[in-house]
C-alpha cells in the first residue's frame, strides 16, 4: 500500500463518521507497532490538505518491559514534526510480578488505555486516535458474538464521559494486509512486541478463525465487515455516504 492509498481510507473514515471537526488537537496513540506506525503517517499526511485545520500530537504508553527502545520512534516524530511524549509505567510488572495473573489481556488494555487517555488530556488534546483497523474490527466482532452473544464492534468514535475525550479510529477501511505492506514499503520503525503471551490470545484465534472462514468462503471477511457496518450497532454514529 502506497501514502496515496492509505491517505484515501483515512479520509473516506474521517468523512463518513465525521472524525474530525476544525481545532481538534488528536493524539496518535503509538505502541510501537506497525499499525499505530501507519496511523500516524495517515494522519499526518492528512493534516497536510484536510479542510478542517487540526492539531496532531503523539504519546506512547511504555509498559516497563526491559530491552524496550522507543527513541526510533522519537526520531521518526521528530522527522515528521509531530510531538511525542512516552508515559512510564509499571503495567508489565503489575500484571507478570505482583499479580502474576494468567489471563492479563483485559486488565493490561484498561491500566494502558487509562495511562494514555489521561497523559492525552494532560498534553491538552480533546480526541484520541487508536490504530483499530479493518481486521481488528470484524475479530471484535466475532469474539464478542463467540463470547458475550451479542453482535457488536467497537465504534469508529465514541465518547468518553468521564474524562471528556473522544476516541476516533481513522483507520478503519484498512486491511491489516495494506498496513504491512505499507510497513515494508516505508521501513516503519517497529517495535517488536515484548509481552509474553502475544500471539496466544483470543484475538489471536479469532484472526485465524477469520482467516480460515475468508479461505473457504472467498470473500467471507469484506461481507462480515459490510454486516458490521450496516449492522446498526448501537452506540456507532451515523454513516454519511459520500457522492462519487
Amino acid at each position: 500500500m502506497k501514502l496515496q492509498q492509505l491517505l484515501s481510507y483515512t479520509r473516506k473514515a474521517v468523512d463518513e463518521y465525521e472524525l474530525i471537526q476544525e481545532g481538534d488537537h488528536i493524539a496518535v496513540g503509538i505502541s510501537g507497532g506497525k499499525d499505530s506506525l501507519t496511523l500516524l503517517y495517515g494522519l499526518h499526511g492528512l493534516k497536510r490538505f484536510y479542510p478542517k485545520p487540526f492539531t496532531l500530537s503523539a504519546v506512547t504508553v511504555d509498559l516497563g518491559y526491559s530491552e524496550c527502545d522507543f527513541s526510533p520512534v522519537a526520531e521518526l516524530c521528530r522527522e515528521l514534526s509531530v510531538p511525542y511524549q512516552i508515559v512510564q509505567t509499571d503495567i508489565a510488572h503489575i500484571l507478570f510480578e505482583e499479580r502474576k495473573e494468567s489471563n492479563p489481556c483485559s486488565l493490561c488494555a484498561k491500566m494502558r488505555k487509562g495511562a494514555l487517555n489521561k497523559a492525552v488530556k494532560e498534553m491538552g488534546c480533546n480526541k484520541v486516535a487508536y490504530a483499530h483497523h479493518k481486521d481488528d474490527i470484524i475479530e471484535t466482532m466475532l469474539l464478542s458474538m463467540l463470547f458475550e452473544g451479542r453482535f457488536y464492534s467497537f465504534s469508529p468514535c465514541s465518547y468518553l464521559d468521564r474524562m471528556e475525550l473522544t476516541v476516533i479510529r481513522p483507520m478503519m477501511f484498512v486491511d491489516e494486509a495494506d498496513v504491512i505492506g505499507f510497513q515494508n514499503k516505508y521501513n516503519l520503525p517497529v517495535i517488536t512486541s515484548r509481552c509474553p503471551i502475544d500471539g496466544y490470545t483470543k484475538r489471536q484465534y479469532a484472526k485465524e478463525l477469520v482467516a480460515k472462514l475468508n479461505h473457504e468462503h472467498p470473500g467471507a471477511k469484506q461481507r462480515m465487515f459490510t454486516a458490521i457496518l450496516n449492522g446498526n450497532i448501537k452506540g456507532w454514529p451515523q454513516r454519511i455516504l459520500q457522492k462519487r
